[in-house]
C-alpha cells in the first residue's frame, strides 16, 4: 500500500503488515482531484487545484494529530495499474479498519450547518468508511471539526439508518443480520 508522508507529501510503499500508523481520508471526489502520477511530479503544476488543497489540508490536520503518514484514495492508488486498482478495491474495508483515525471531509457542509444534506452520506462507500475505522472525525469544508462518529451517532443514524449503538461501538458489525446490513445501503 502507498502512504503519503504528511510533511513532504511524497508517497512511500509499505507492505500492509508493516505499515506504520496512519490517518485515512473519506471524502467525495471533485473535478480537480490529484492522481497518483501527479502527486509524484512537481507540486507547482498542481498547487492551484482544489484536490491538492484538500490533500494539503488533510495532511496538515493529520500531522497536527501526530501522524507521519496518511492515505487518500485519489493519490495513493495507481489507477493506471489494473492489478493495483483491483487489489485496492478488494482491500478497502481492511485499510479503513487498519487506520488509526478516519477523517470524513464534508466539502458541502458550511460551518455550523447540519450534516443531513451532505452528499457524502449518499455514497455507497460511506457505509464502510463509517463502520470500519476505529474512529471517525467529521470536518466541514473549512476543516472545522464537527464531531466524532460517536458524538454524532444519533444524527448519523437518522441519515444512514445505521444503528447508533454500532456507530458508538457499543455493538459490533457481527451483531447484525445480512438483511439489516443490506438495508443500510438503500438510497445509495
Amino acid at each position: 500500500m502507498w502512504l503519503l508522508d504528511t510533511t513532504s507529501l511524497t508517497l512511500t510503499a509499505f507492505f500492509e503488515n508493516n505499515a506504520p500508523h496512519y490517518a485515512i481520508l473519506s471524502h467525495t471526489w471533485g473535478s480537480e482531484e490529484v492522481s497518483f502520477q501527479e502527486i509524484q511530479g512537481p507540486h507547482e503544476a498542481i498547487s492551484n487545484r482544489a484536490g491538492y488543497h484538500k490533500i494539503k489540508d488533510f495532511c496538515s490536520k493529520a500531522l497536527e494529530a501526530g501522524f507521519q503518514y496518511a492515505w487518500i484514495d485519489t493519490c495513493c492508488i495507481d489507477k493506471t495499474n489494473n492489478a493495483e486498482l483491483s487489489e485496492a478495491i478488494n482491500s478497502m474495508f481492511r485499510w479503513y479498519s487498519n487506520a488509526v483515525t478516519c477523517y470524513a471531509y464534508l466539502a458541502d457542509v458550511a460551518p455550523h450547518r447540519p450534516l443531513t444534506k451532505s452528499r457524502w452520506f449518499k455514497r455507497g462507500w460511506t457505509l464502510q468508511e463509517l463502520i470500519a475505522p476505529p474512529d471517525v472525525l467529521f470536518f466541514d469544508f473549512c476543516w472545522n471539526e464537527l464531531g466524532t462518529r460517536a458524538s454524532l451517532a444519533e444524527e448519523i443514524q437518522e441519515i444512514t439508518k445505521i444503528p447508533r449503538l454500532l456507530l458508538a461501538r457499543i455493538t459490533i458489525l457481527q451483531d447484525y443480520c445480512v438483511a439489516e446490513k443490506i438495508s443500510w445501503a438503500a438510497g445509495r
